[in-house]
């Protein structure tokens, strides 16, 4: 059996278990981007219009987000009950929504090829949002378990 190759000094167990953290969290969110995009472009062909269809499709993929984020990338942190979370969820998200919601509305707005092809927007909010969104469900919804019993009444 070949023996595993070492990790360099910087990577820590810590800092392997981070790091691992934020690549699932990008995988998550990259299927967040192929639910908001297919939502969206469904919206669309009924008639939604490209502000109150992106509404529609971040909301739709920020709960399919949620969902993977608890069960998968935090999957070692305490959860609070899931209606509770879900909610916190959405809240602490709300930085980066207006952070991707405003990139796509500037893009969308203001340069033919983002209206005539709206995914580049829906990609281009989603990448400006998601380091705020990972640090804030870090932080304020997926917390370790020793935060999570500090906060309790």
């Amino acid at each position: 059996m070949p023996t595993p190759l070492p990790s360099p000094a910087w990577l820590s167990p810590r800092r392997r278990a981070l790091l691992g953290e934020m690549l699932r969290f990008g995988t998550v969110g990259s299927i967040g981007v192929v639910v908001d995009t297919v939502v969206l472009y469904a919206a669309l062909a009924l008639g939604a219009g490209l502000y109150g269809g992106r509404v529609l499709s971040y909301l739709t993929a920020a709960t399919g987000n949620w969902l993977l984020n608890r069960i998968w990338t935090f999957r070692t942190a305490a959860h609070a009950p899931a209606g509770r979370q879900w909610l916190r969820f959405l809240a602490v998200n709300g930085l980066g929504f207006f952070i991707n919601y405003g990139v796509y509305v500037l893009l969308v707005s203001n340069i033919p090829a983002f209206t005539t092809r709206p995914v580049l927007g829906v990609v281009a909010g989603a990448l400006a949002g998601m380091v705020v969104n990972f640090v804030l469900n870090r932080r304020l919804v997926f917390q370790g378990k020793a935060k999570l019993e500090a906060n309790k009444p």
